[in-house]
């Protein structure tokens, strides 16, 4: 996995498990936002908002900067990356085994 080895895929799987966890990166996916508008988008509480992104940030991700007085959120392509790399694990194997279907398929067609 390389860099992306310090991300548990457990507890990035179960991050986003959660359907409120995932509005929050469909939300910060494009560009880093306040807890405040996060919380109002997705129509949750500001105290249940933080809470996830904790969730997201201990999972790898979500991560948190300062700008000034306000703490901005974005995805972390890293923590993303290790998932997706994960789930990319499953293709060949089932990508061959509809390989193997579709000739055995046009073997019984032309015999």
């Amino acid at each position: 996995m390389g860099a992306e080895a310090a991300v548990d895929l457990d507890l990035a799987l179960r991050a986003l498990a959660d359907g409120n966890r995932r509005a929050i990166l469909r939300l910060i996916r494009s560009a880093p936002q306040p807890v405040g508008t996060i919380a109002e988008d997705i129509g949750l509480s500001q105290q249940t908002a933080s809470h996830h992104l904790g969730v997201l940030r201990k999972a790898g991700l979500a991560v948190g900067t300062r700008e000034g007085t306000r703490h901005l959120f974005a995805v972390d392509t890293d923590g993303l990356a290790a998932v997706r790399s994960y789930l990319d694990d499953f293709w060949p194997g089932k990508l061959a085994d509809l390989k193997t279907a579709i000739e055995s398929r046009q073997e019984d067609a032309r015999g």
